[in-house]
């Protein structure tokens, strides 16, 4: 790791602070090449991320490392097959078109809402009672970790799916929507981006345990 070590954590954090521009392809802290999958690194104050190698991202991996200011984002993606997300939660959430993504922001301890749109992520604010909702309508709600997970959401016609994903997978997607967008609904060609991002999520996730009956 260019000869840092997990004690040189304060150094890597002036840099992390302080970077020199390093180019996409190299770690945020470290410089090292990295390949095209990769992991990042969440600053939980300044909502921002940075790509970095697999060593450093060990190094802020436990919540509290740093100070709590920094986080490697996990990789799980989760589904919850008894999840009760309906045409009413979803008309709760207030947004304009069929796709969102809602964290919990770890600095401002509040729900923040998001969607794709051709200028990128717009942010609108989830009020207590569309967050309520949603704790109510699937567990995976309970288990984000703030600021580094989200809830990504899609509504087909009456169906709503859900999945718990790392936050970098929200803006793979508004980045894919925002290159391919065209016209007023994103056209047909953002549609299929759109379709084969879900696939892939799916093939990728894990079910939740079925709840038991009663």
């Amino acid at each position: 790791m260019s000869g840092s070590s997990p004690g040189s954590g304060a150094a890597l954090l002036r840099r992390l602070r302080t970077p020199a521009a390093p180019p996409h392809d190299a770690c945020a802290l470290c410089g090292v090449q990295l390949p095209s999958e990769h992991r990042h690194l969440a600053d939980v104050e300044r909502r921002a991320l940075a790509c970095c190698c697999g060593a450093c991202a060990m190094l802020f991996d436990r919540p509290g490392a740093a100070g709590g200011r920094f986080r490697s984002l996990p990789n799980r993606v989760l589904v919850d097959p008894d999840h009760r997300l309906d045409t009413a939660v979803w008309a709760a959430l207030g947004i304009p078109v069929g796709t969102a993504f809602v964290l919990r922001d770890a600095a401002q301890d509040r729900a923040v809402l998001f969607y794709p749109s051709p200028a990128g992520a717009t942010e609108s604010q989830a009020d207590d009672d569309a967050w309520r909702n949603l704790r109510q309508a699937t567990r995976l709600a309970g288990l984000l970790e703030p600021s580094v997970e989200a809830l990504l959401l899609r509504r087909d016609g009456d169906r709503v799916d859900c999945y718990l994903v790392p936050v970098d997978a929200c803006y793979e997607l508004v980045g894919r929507m925002r290159l391919h967008w065209h016209g007023f609904d994103g056209g047909s060609v953002a549609r299929s981006e759109l379709d084969a991002f879900f696939g892939r999520l799916a093939d990728r996730a894990h079910q939740l345990a079925a709840r038991e009956s009663a």
